[in-house]
């Protein structure tokens, strides 16, 4: 049994109506009126073709029967309406990063193969720059934001398009085999879209069992506790772009709650968050690690809030340290800290659980349901005699594979004695007890403040300066991002600090996030005999980095 994301908001929507489902600055929405919001976008996209093609039956793992729809905007109402509308017309949404260039959008666009484009009046530019480059993109929605852009040709506004468009329920046929995709890249290197039966992303990705990890499918069960539950407020601080935003809404809603989205949705800002976590009573805080909860807390001691409402902050995709934790605890003892281990090609999958009642925190995940090692050779589980360390893997409920990619999906979930796999990369080893001990991610991915930054993409972006003679890119821990960027580079003409020229000229193909933080200038760029980057000698000398000034060796 299996149950569809978007038949379940629409019988919620019918359950309880007049329920506040969404806060946006002075804009309120009850469930029914976000249900009718998205039913509309729903049947416009169905009005120009935007739906399910081919059934889930007729094709390979890593294949798609649907349209997709890239949502290019800040958070806003509009983001999650346009989550369930597109789901609602049995198309795809795309999740697209506000942060990337104009190469890199392309790219990503063009892999998911979008038909439709929503976005924000302030990204028009951009969009105008790739859309003729976009063989199969057919409507461009233009999202009001304040910026007065001018709407480009051929779009149309997205109020416009939603007026246009019936409030009734959809006339299509939801099944629990209609994609749910996530684009991410981790362990892929460049982004890649990570496809999930709707059926299983609930389970996995949005938490739908029980305290025993059993899936829970009654309709009937789920609105009974929807209908009892007296509703509190979610306030998600990161962006919608990434999954934790998506990932935190859905499971507010699930259990008959409102979510609360911040004012200022172009950066974090603390102290603007916690007034509006203060005005609406938040219960729930959703953060990315230390990125978010270090400036978070600084503020906290920095000023006073009313923060008695608060019992939970929840974090995933990156690193939320102890000092951080307990100094929170310290300030707001009844609050809860779920930090939670996962990633989007498994779910949650671990979770750590600090109270202000806990006379320490500790850094250890227990893990749920699901998860095993497999030995070194990916052939079987592993067992504590093995000599080399294995692999991280989940199993039962996990994703089909990367769109359009079958190596990559062949390779990360993989068909062990007849049982499909999901490993992420994660490299571990078994104890005497069986219990498995992380050791982290094998690949060169740089997790800096919740972005996934490839190490061999900002190499790429670097290499297009002249001077350039080889450079390999690591990271050094960072107090705020968990990490952060570091370029260990060779230059034509020796030890010239080139550090201001390099950041200008990387710019051009890939976002600021993605930037060094530092370079480190070196005589020659050490490689293997092979050809292969050193990257355990680049990480030492990155780690001799301090307030982002490079040390040549």
């Amino acid at each position: 049994m299996s149950i569809n994301i978007a038949e379940l908001n629409e019988a919620i929507a019918a359950a309880i109506p007049d329920r506040e489902a969404l806060v946006f600055r002075d804009r309120r929405f009850s469930y029914a009126e976000l249900n009718e919001r998205s039913r509309r976008l729903a049947n416009f996209l169905l009005s120009h073709g935007v739906t399910l093609h081919r059934e889930r039956s007729e094709l390979e793992n890593w294949e798609s029967g649907q349209d997709h729809v890239a949502l290019y905007m800040y958070n806003g109402n509009e983001y999650p309406e346009c989550l369930m509308g597109t789901l609602k017309s049995r198309s795809v949404p795309v999740n697209i990063n506000y942060r990337y260039v104009e190469e890199e959008l392309l790219h990503v666009m063009k892999d998911a193969d979008v038909k439709v484009i929503i976005y924000h009046g302030c990204f028009a530019d951009k969009v105008a720059a790739i859309s003729n480059q976009l063989n199969n993109l057919s409507v461009l929605i233009q999202v009001e934001d304040g910026s007065n852009a001018p709407l480009l040709s051929g779009a149309i506004e997205y109020e416009s398009a939603l007026a246009s468009a019936s409030a009734s329920k959809p006339n299509v046929t939801l099944s629990p085999d209609d994609l749910y995709m996530i684009y991410t890249g981790g362990t892929t290197g460049m982004p890649k879209g990570v496809l999930w039966r709707q059926g299983d992303f609930l389970v996995s990705m949005l938490g739908m069992k029980d305290k025993n990890d059993v899936p829970i499918l009654d309709m009937d069960l789920i609105l009974n506790q929807v209908m009892q539950s007296r509703g509190s407020s979610a306030l998600s601080a990161p962006p919608y772009m990434h999954g934790t935003g998506q990932l935190v809404s859905f499971v507010a809603w699930h259990n008959g709650n409102t979510v609360v989205i911040q004012d200022n949705v172009e950066h974090l800002d603390a102290a603007e968050l916690l007034r509006v976590a203060e005005r609406e009573q938040v219960r729930t805080l959703a953060v990315v690690g230390d990125a978010f909860a270090l400036p978070i807390m600084k503020e906290m001691y920095a000023h006073e809030y009313d923060l008695s409402s608060l019992r939970l902050i929840v974090s995933s995709g990156a690193v939320f340290s102890k000092p951080v934790k307990d100094k929170i605890l310290a300030k707001y003892p009844k609050v809860t800290i779920i930090d939670a281990f996962g990633s989007t090609e498994t779910g949650p999958r671990g979770h750590n659980f600090s109270k202000g009642s806990d006379k320490e925190t500790d850094a250890k995940f227990t893990l749920s349901g699901g998860g095993v090692a497999l030995n070194a050779d990916k052939t079987a589980l592993a067992k504590p005699e093995d000599k080399d360390n294995g692999w991280f893997a989940v199993k039962g409920r996990i994703p089909l594979g990367y769109l359009n990619d079958p190596p990559k999906s062949q390779e990360t979930f993989p068909v062990i004695d007849g049982e499909r796999y999901s490993i992420p990369g994660d490299r571990v080893q078994i104890d005497t007890d069986g219990n498995i001990e992380f050791l982290g991610r094998d690949s060169v991915t740089i997790n800096s403040g919740g972005e996934k930054i490839y190490a061999e993409e900002v190499e790429q972006a670097l290499k297009h300066h002249d001077d350039v003679v080889d450079v390999i890119v690591s990271s050094r821990p960072s107090e705020r991002f968990g990490n952060e960027v570091v370029a260990v580079v060779q230059l034509t003409h020796g030890n010239t600090d080139l550090s201001d020229e390099l950041k200008s000229c990387a710019s051009k193909y890939i976002a600021r996030y993605k930037l060094p933080k530092a370079f480190v200038f070196v005589e020659e760029v050490k490689r293997g005999q092979n050809g292969k980057a050193d990257y355990r000698w680049a990480k030492s000398i990155a780690e001799q980095t301090v307030e982002g000034v490079g040390y040549g060796t």
